[in-house]
């Protein structure tokens, strides 16, 4: 009985040949990337969940400031994880972690490299975290404080086959680190990632000695990464309101800093307070995956109820002869069954293909195994849904009709025409409509991202790291200002598109007890504003003289949070140094659009400027570049010259945005175009079951554009109510996206205009390529049939 349905089921594919090539496409396409999309938002999920640790392990994040200053910020004073493993009986244990920013060239023998994944850290992140030392010991992977661990992938570069163990890496010439012990690289979905590790102890000692900073008492520099392992059960209410107390013994002025605690598999995706990190890009491609399966599936269901009327005097002779309702129920099944295996197939054909790309775009190292459960629970899944929906609901229908009445003709009509097709149409293009509004909604953020008035000019601006090249700036910038294509030259503490760093030791004339400001500090030059063309709102800039070490520059934000209202010449400290207000520039943008402007103070300190900026005339940049690496070269010896443009800089601020962007737009793509297939497929079947119809139409004298509108007219019905429909829920959608930008654009009615007569014209131009094909018949041969 089985071979019998298969083989029946293989004759109705082979026969109906248009209809298998749609109804396989859409399960196909939306099969792949239904499971592309898994492996995405698993890979998401997945990230630092691979630690035996991971449910008792915690980031400490500050939630500090007064007011505007107010927010989360992931790094935290250096002494709060050692004060808090020694001081709270809760804490097992602490690790610190904390970028390079002393050294960049590292070199064995003759072999020399830029390293940038270098990090300093506790010895502590071996036996918190699972990163286990395959060379060395978990327990004392350090041996001095000039010791270093290492990835696998890094001594391979460095020691080739020999043992890493022991070998002498020199630092910038002048600091020898030996090789303690060596790791395996670090998973792809690990928020630590580095090449190269050495001790904290070595920060702590190189920070006191060139800086006078005791990092062990120092509660101003926010810098440090902490995570903090707790014992089971600990109450994270109770031990926040702890590490605010030792916060407060230490420096009681900093009433308004809190400490929040981020569990480690949450840190991908979410803020130490709940709010999204990205958890909510997750939940949107969830939910396009689902409904690129569903749409495919609705295609199946919409074709085979619809065509069901074609098979009714079938299944009316097998009724006759005496096949049982069981026996029907099981030849739709075997056919849906049989049609969704091709599919399935194709579907993994599809992927392998497709992956190289999709991880290309997605910025990701995906892999698709077929031994993951995940993705054959995809596979189940999309199976029983579609055989419910196809199988079961055709099988009733046709089974509940009389056969003599089917034999006559008199159901076909009530079968061709039932109210959960039509339903399953505007479910269908409700989900397309959806998904165009995102698309252009998206990428209007994106545009108007890109598009904004910064506040500064960084066009044609790169910039670098000047190294030993700082003590010799004046002779360099007159050099490089006689070189075409060099506009100007300007240098400061870091970068102005991205200025990540934090403090809050400030004080102020009228600071209010129990206040805190929480800062982003950056020394600049005298000629730094004019450079990047930022507005002055009162007083003046930095002139380059000794007095301008005591004068501080605020911006808007910065002056707003602090309540003053004539805030030159009065009193301002920021960290040790003691000095006043000389000027106040008006707000720019030097972080993400996802965050308002926060306050920002200019200090004048020549000696601590490290990066260099060079504005270009555009043409001229190759010119201008060449010019500086030479001046880097004569000061550097063989240090490598490298430099960025801040245009790239700010494009990576939104390089996940831009990213989600892509792919947001590509599976909608996708689903309208499932969508379609379904649609052409239900045009092409109303123009067969009206072939005589459309025959006495034009024998009548119809012209083939009133044939078109007729069968197009209810087609076009079932999308304006979809459109209808899909509004509210697109605008809803669309609107919590757009919350997690502080600056972001609004939705107006042009957008949803636009994506209706977008939606309009794709049904309309898929119904019309079977309705013209139809309207061009000859009427003669479909009466002769009929």
């Amino acid at each position: 009985m089985l071979k019998n349905y298969i083989k029946t089921a293989w004759r109705n594919l082979v026969r109906n040949k248009f209809y298998s090539v749609i109804n396989i496409a859409g399960l196909t396409v939306g099969l792949a990337i239904g499971i592309l999309i898994l492996l995405w938002v698993q890979d998401e999920f997945s990230f630092d969940s691979f630690h035996k640790n991971a449910s008792n392990i915690y980031r400490v994040e500050l939630f500090g400031g007064t007011g505007a200053s107010k927010q989360i910020w992931q790094v935290t004073v250096a002494p709060m994880g050692p004060l808090a493993k020694q001081e709270l009986p809760a804490v097992q244990n602490q690790v610190r972690l904390t970028n390079n920013w002393f050294f960049s060239l590292f070199k064995y023998q003759d072999k020399v490299f830029n390293e940038q994944a270098v990090g300093f850290a506790d010895p502590s992140l071996f036996t918190v975290f699972d990163f286990p030392l395959i060379e060395g010991s978990n327990v004392k992977p350090f041996t001095n404080d000039n010791s270093v661990v290492i990835t696998r992938s890094t001594a391979k570069r460095y020691f080739g086959n020999e043992d890493a163990l022991g070998k002498v890496i020199v630092a910038d010439n002048k600091e020898n680190f030996t090789v303690s012990g060596v790791i395996n690289d670090f998973p792809l979905n690990s928020s630590i990632n580095y090449d190269m590790i050495m001790p904290m102890s070595y920060h702590v000692k190189y920070m006191f000695t060139n800086y006078k900073d005791d990092l062990n008492h120092d509660f101003g520099n926010y810098s440090y990464e902490t995570y903090l392992q707790l014992k089971p059960g600990t109450s994270l209410k109770q031990l926040s309101a702890d590490l605010n107390k030792v916060h407060l013994k230490r420096k009681p002025e900093d009433t308004d800093a809190d400490y929040l605690l981020l569990p480690a598999t949450k840190m991908h995706l979410y803020n130490a307070d709940g709010t999204d990190r990205g958890i909510s890009t997750v939940r949107i491609f969830i939910v396009i995956a689902l409904v690129i399966l569903v749409i495919a599936c609705i295609n199946y269901v919409n074709l085979s109820t619809a065509r069901a009327m074609l098979r009714a005097k079938e299944i009316s002779m097998r009724k006759i002869i005496g096949a049982a309702k069981t026996q029907l129920f099981m030849q739709f099944v075997i056919e849906t069954a049989l049609l969704f295996a091709v599919s399935a197939v194709l579907g993994v054909l599809v992927i392998y293909n497709v992956m190289p790309v999709f991880n290309a775009i997605a910025g990701k190292q995906l892999v698709f195994n077929l031994s993951d459960y995940h993705i054959w629970f995809v596979i189940a899944g999309t199976i029983a849904a579609t055989l419910v929906l196809s199988s079961i609901y055709p099988a009733l229908l046709l089974s509940s009709f009389e056969p003599l009445k089917a034999l006559k003709g008199k159901i076909s009509n009530s079968i061709g025409d039932v109210l959960f097709r039509k339903i399953l149409v505007v479910v269908q293009f409700t989900f397309s409509v959806v998904l165009i509004i995102g698309t252009i909604v998206i990428t209007g953020q994106l545009n108007y991202i890109r598009s904004k008035n910064l506040g500064y000019d960084k066009s044609h601006v790169f910039g670098l790291w000047m190294r030993d090249m700082k003590g010799h700036y004046d002779a360099v910038k007159a050099e490089l200002l006689k070189q075409p294509g060099v506009e100007a030259v300007t240098r400061s503490t870091g970068n102005i598109v991205n200025n990540g760093g934090i403090s809050g030791d400030t004080d102020w004339d009228g600071k209010a007890t129990g206040q805190t400001f929480i800062v982003h500090p950056q020394g600049i030059d005298k000629d730094f504003i004019s450079f990047f063309k930022i507005k002055m709102a009162a007083g003046r800039g930095f002139e380059g003289s000794v007095s301008d070490s005591a004068h501080y520059i605020l911006n808007e934000a910065a002056i707003k949070e602090l309540g003053m209202k004539d805030p030159i010449g009065k009193r301002f400290r920021l960290r040790k140094t003691e000095g006043i207000i000389i000027g106040v520039v008006k707000d720019f943008h030097f972080a993400s659009m996802r965050e308002k402007i926060g306050p920002m103070v200019f200090f004048y300190a020549p000696d601590t400027y490290a990066s260099l900026y060079l504005k270009t005339t555009g043409e001229g940049a190759p010119k201008a570049i060449a010019a500086v690496e030479k001046q880097f070269k004569q000061y550097n010896g063989q240090f490598p010259f490298s430099y960025t443009f801040l245009d790239e800089i700010f494009n990576k601020l939104y390089q996940g945005e831009q990213r989600e962007g892509t792919l947001f737009n590509y599976f909608a793509g996708i689903a309208i175009f499932i969508s379609c297939l379904g649609l052409l497929g239900l045009a092409a079947f109303t123009a067969q079951v009206r072939t005589r119809e459309i025959g006495v139409r034009k024998v009548l004298g119809a012209t083939v554009g009133s044939v078109v509108t007729l069968l197009a007219k209810d087609f076009i019905k079932l999308v304006l109510i979809a459109i209808v429909i899909a509004f509210p829920i697109a605008w809803l959608a669309m609107n919590h996206w757009l919350d997690a930008f502080a600056y972001r654009i609004g939705i107006n009615w042009t957008t949803f205009a636009l994506a209706a007569v977008i939606a309009i014209l794709i049904a309309f131009i898929t119904i019309s390529v079977q309705s013209i094909k139809a309207a061009l018949a000859n009427p003669v041969d479909s009466l002769r049939r009929e």
